[in-house]
C-alpha cells in the first residue's frame, strides 16, 4: 500500500515550503513505484493561494484521507491557522494516528501551537527563533539546524530545507539509494545532514553593524581573529564588542570565526585537490584535528566524509 503524504497549506503559505517537498517525494515515487500517494490540504479545500499568488488545489481537512506523514508548510500566513482551532484540532487528531508530523520553516509556529513540539527537540527557520523560544519556552529549540527529528515529530529551517527533511523522510522509508537518486534528480548538491548548521544565513544575515568585520574577517582567515583583533576593526574595546556582538547576532564572536572558517574550508575541499592540512592552513585552523571537530559541530561529520559525499554526488 502507498504511503499518503499530506501536505497542508493555508492562505500566504511560502511556495517552496511546500513545492520543495513535493517535487521531492513525487520523484520518488517515481523510482519506487507505489511507494508515495500525494495529497493537497486546507482548512476548507479549493483553491489556496500563496504568498507569491500562485495557488494549489486543495482538498479539506474535513475529507483527507488517513495519512502515513503530515508535512506542515510555513509562510507569511502562518498565524492564522496557528490560531485556527479546526485546524489545530486536526493536526493533534493526525498526530495521534499518523506515523509521523513535520513542519518546514515557520510551520513550526502550528505544531507548537497544537502542543506537538511541547519538551521536544525542534528546529525553524533562522529569524524566527527567538519569537518561537519566547511564545513556547517549552520547545528545546535546535535554532542551528537544517532539520531535527524528535521522535514521530520532524522540523526543518527555512524553504529549501524541507527538500533535505524530505530526503531524509524517503531515505529511511525506502533506503539511501533510493534518496541519493532523488536528490540527483533534483540537482541539489547533495543531501544535507540534519547536524548541518544554518551559518551561513546567521552570520551573513544577522551580522548587522558588524557585517563590516565580518567581511573583514572572512577575507583574513589565516590572521588570529582574536577578540582583540575583530574589536580593533570595530573600534571598540574587547569586553563591549564580545557583549555586543552576540547580542546582535546569537552567537559568540569566535563561534562567528569558526563558521565562517568552516565554510570556507569546505568550499576549498568541494572545488580544490588540497591535502586536508593544507586546506585547516589556508583557512586558519592551523591543526587539522581542530578543523575536523569544528566540521563535526557544524556538519556532523569530518571533512573526509563531506568530500567522499561531494564526490559521490
Amino acid at each position: 500500500m502507498p504511503r499518503t503524504i499530506g501536505f497542508l497549506v493555508f492562505p500566504d503559505f511560502q511556495l517552496l515550503d511546500a513545492t520543495g517537498p513535493i517535487a521531492t517525494f513525487e520523484i520518488a515515487a517515481r523510482f519506487s513505484p507505489g511507494a508515495y500517494r500525494l495529497v493537497f490540504l486546507s482548512r476548507d479545500g479549493g483553491m489556496v493561494a500563496s504568498s507569491s499568488g500562485m495557488a494549489v488545489a486543495t482538498t479539506a481537512l474535513a475529507d483527507a484521507p488517513p495519512l502515513d506523514t503530515l508535512i506542515v508548510s510555513g509562510g507569511d500566513g502562518v498565524h492564522g491557522p496557528a490560531i485556527c482551532e479546526a485546524t489545530l484540532a486536526y493536526v493533534r487528531d493526525t498526530a495521534k494516528k499518523a506515523r509521523r508530523v513535520a513542519s518546514v520553516c515557520s510551520g513550526t509556529y502550528i505544531l507548537a501551537q497544537a502542543g506537538l513540539l511541547d519538551g521536544k527537540r525542534a528546529t525553524t527557520h533562522w529569524s524566527r527563533t527567538k519569537d518561537i523560544q519566547k511564545r513556547y519556552p517549552a520547545i528545546k529549540l535546535e535554532p542551528d539546524r537544517i532539520f531535527v527529528q524528535d521522535g514521530m515529530i520532524w522540523s526543518s529551517a527555512g524553504i529549501t530545507a524541507g527538500i533535505d527533511l524530505s530526503l531524509a523522510l524517503i531515505g529511511a522509508d525506502e533506503g539511501e539509494p533510493v534518496a541519493r537518486r532523488v536528490a540527483q534528480q533534483l540537482v541539489v548538491y547533495h543531501r544535507r545532514p540534519g547536524g548541518q548548521s544554518q551559518f551561513s544565513a546567521l552570520i551573513d544575515l544577522k551580522a548587522g553593524r558588524f557585517d563590516s568585520v565580518m567581511a573583514w574577517a572572512r577575507e583574513n582567515l589565516a590572521e588570529a581573529l582574536s577578540v582583540e583583533q575583530l574589536a580593533d576593526r570595530a573600534a571598540m574595546s574587547p569586553r563591549n564588542f564580545a557583549r555586543l556582538f552576540a547580542a546582535e547576532t546569537g552567537v559568540t564572536p569566535a563561534k562567528a570565526v569558526e563558521r565562517l572558517r568552516v565554510e570556507a574550508a569546505r568550499a576549498l575541499l568541494d572545488s580544490q585537490p588540497l591535502q586536508v592540512e593544507d586546506v585547516a592552513l589556508e583557512t586558519g585552523f592551523g591543526d587539522p584535528e581542530r578543523m575536523r571537530r569544528a566540521f563535526i559541530r557544524a556538519f556532523g561529520q569530518p571533512p573526509q566524509s563531506l568530500r567522499r559525499t561531494a564526490k559521490a554526488g
